[in-house]
């Protein structure tokens, strides 16, 4: 299962693919908006939205993506480990 994590924090980018790893998932991390980040975003199976911590134009961009992708859109206030970790419990199999 592919992944996209959009927002959180810079300082957890490997914790997140380490968390992801664990769950036999394969993980892009975005923390900061970059020009061509729709082109990078791909078309996984699930969008994890880091709503605290992320922009409103990175949040559009994302919801249009997966729009185009029919992909699952899990919003979550806080970005820590242990949400990722449930979020993952949720949607993905062990």
């Amino acid at each position: 299962m592919s992944i996209v994590i959009v927002g959180g924090h810079d300082r957890m980018v490997c914790q997140y693919k380490k968390i992801c790893k664990n769950y036999k998932c394969k993980a892009k991390v975005f923390t900061k908006m970059t020009a061509d980040m729709d082109k990078q975003l791909g078309s996984p199976d699930v969008f994890i939205l880091f709503t605290s911590t992320v922009s409103h134009k990175m949040v559009k961009c994302a919801l249009d993506q997966a729009k185009n992708t029919s992909a699952q859109v899990i919003r979550s206030h806080t970005s820590s480990s242990a949400a990722l970790e449930g979020i993952l419990k949720e949607c993905c199999v062990n």
